[in-house]
């Protein structure tokens, strides 16, 4: 901020450092401060000035206030559960696997061994549409916020802590959910799907406590991984994308910024796997039943999309990809080589699942259900909420990510040239799952050791240097 060298802290009034709070914040458009101060009044640029003045730290995170998300969970009242006859599933293991410290089990396996070598897999999800009606208040609030909310400081919950603490599974000794079931024959090929209101009991488990358990070879898992690589292999053959760049899990806990690669458990791929198949089932389910669902679609890529593992090539197929739809109407989503697809298995924490739920659970009851037009309607209101919530655990993590590496500027780091574009190319830094513009004439694959060069938290951008040795 060299063309105010003069300005200080103190020669601001309060009401001046409001004003500049809250175009930072997204709150109002216009600064006469800035004005005076010939800045662009822009909340980037307050940011900026009020990191340089000293006024904000690097713990002022302004981007979910400025992109007007919901930064409290609600605290509607939740009702009691309804009396329902429930389909007894007590006596199958149930494991909901998780990342640890996870606070919102909302999904769980189980697999039955039927004659004649068939299989029977049970996703089974919290039963949240139980208690959260169409257009009940509950069901308003979370179209209004679209989706949970995840800081690395806290979680923003889509519906209250008091449903979750509830109905998610394993945190009482029975709980209700609405299970799918997909029944497969000796070959891996799914014969039929159905859906039923259950009662369970869960186990929880961490992903690392599953993958020691699979590792010494319990039968429900060995199964269940059997099942999801046979699933993956019968998806790629129809032209299934298989994506797979760094992960992190990232937590701010009193100023202490923790980030944590995700470990590429083979647990973790058996559950995205049997999500992925009870999405296929439910949608299946509703289309035999001609019921309207927020169906996921996705075109095929719009240019051929690059083979091998490498990183680089990981990068580069998923600018390959169509943006998922949400419509009505049942169409392929090629992304995932199914000819039917439909989001189910969160409806705590997105809002369109939660509404298949509340179709499924409607038919299964035979009770009006909702129509094309209706869906439609909440589809078009919950994605701007959704898109919101994305773009501000997007920016948020970046922010933290940044403060990180500030805070160390002599830590080294591993960095992938993962796009080149001519002198310019994109590194990205696996350990922080964090991307940044370099300037190199190393080739596409190249691993270089890179330090921070300079850090603008209000920009959110960071500079780096090459550094050997």
């Amino acid at each position: 901020m060299s063309a105010f060298p003069d300005l200080h802290p103190e020669t601001l009034s309060a009401a001046q450092r409001t004003e500049l709070e809250l175009l930072a914040r997204g709150r109002q458009d216009r600064s006469r401060t800035m004005r005076e101060l010939n800045q662009p009044e822009t909340p980037l640029a307050a940011h900026a000035l009020l990191l340089r003045l000293g006024l904000w730290d690097e713990s002022r995170v302004p981007f979910p206030d400025r992109l007007g998300v919901e930064l409290e969970t609600p605290t509607l009242d939740v009702p009691e559960l309804p009396l329902e006859t429930r389909l007894d599933l007590t006596h199958l293991p149930a494991l909901a696997i998780d990342d640890e410290g996870n606070r919102d089990p909302d999904d769980a396996l189980s697999l039955e061994v039927l004659e004649g070598g068939m299989r029977r897999l049970w996703v089974h999800v919290a039963d949240v549409a139980a208690l959260v009606t169409p257009d009940s208040p509950l069901d308003l609030e979370a179209r209004k916020r679209g989706s949970t909310l995840y800081l690395p400081t806290h979680i923003v919950g889509m519906l209250p802590n008091a449903l979750v603490e509830r109905l998610g599974l394993g945190l009482h000794p029975q709980s209700p959910a609405l299970s799918i079931s997909i029944d497969f024959d000796a070959g891996g090929q799914a014969e039929s799907v159905d859906v039923h209101l259950t009662t369970l009991k869960v186990e929880r488990v961490s992903y690392a406590q599953a993958q020691a358990r699979l590792d010494a070879g319990d039968p429900l898992l060995t199964q269940l991984f059997d099942l999801a690589k046979s699933s993956r292999s019968l998806r790629e053959a129809e032209g299934a994308v298989t994506i797979s760049l760094p992960e992190v899990l990232m937590k701010v806990v009193d100023g202490d910024i923790r980030i944590t690669p995700l470990q590429p458990y083979d647990t973790r791929f058996i559950v995205q796997e049997c999500m992925t198949l009870a999405g296929w089932a439910a949608a299946i389910f509703a289309d035999d039943l001609e019921l309207a669902l927020p169906f996921a679609t996705q075109d095929p890529p719009h240019r051929d999309s690059p083979s091998g593992n490498s990183i680089p090539a990981q990068w580069a197929r998923r600018k390959t990809l169509s943006r998922t739809r949400f419509q009505p109407r049942l169409g392929p989503h090629s992304g995932m080589g199914l000819d039917a697809y439909a989001q189910a298995t969160s409806p705590m924490r997105r809002y369109l699942d939660l509404v298949v739920h509340q179709q499924l659970r409607a038919a299964i009851l035979e009770q009006d259900t909702l129509t094309g037009k209706d869906i439609a309607a909440r589809v078009a209101e919950s994605q701007m909420s959704s898109a919101a919530v994305r773009t501000a655990e997007r920016e948020t993590r970046r922010h933290w990510t940044l403060a990180l590496m500030n805070r160390d500027p002599q830590r080294a780091y591993e960095a992938v040239v993962v796009e080149r574009r001519g002198p310019q190319a994109t590194l990205l830094i696996p350990e922080l799952a964090l991307d940044t513009a370099f300037t190199t004439p190393a080739p596409l694959g190249s691993v270089l050791r890179v330090q921070t060069a300079g850090v603008d938290l209000a920009a959110q951008t960071v500079r780096v240097r090459e550094v050997t040795g």
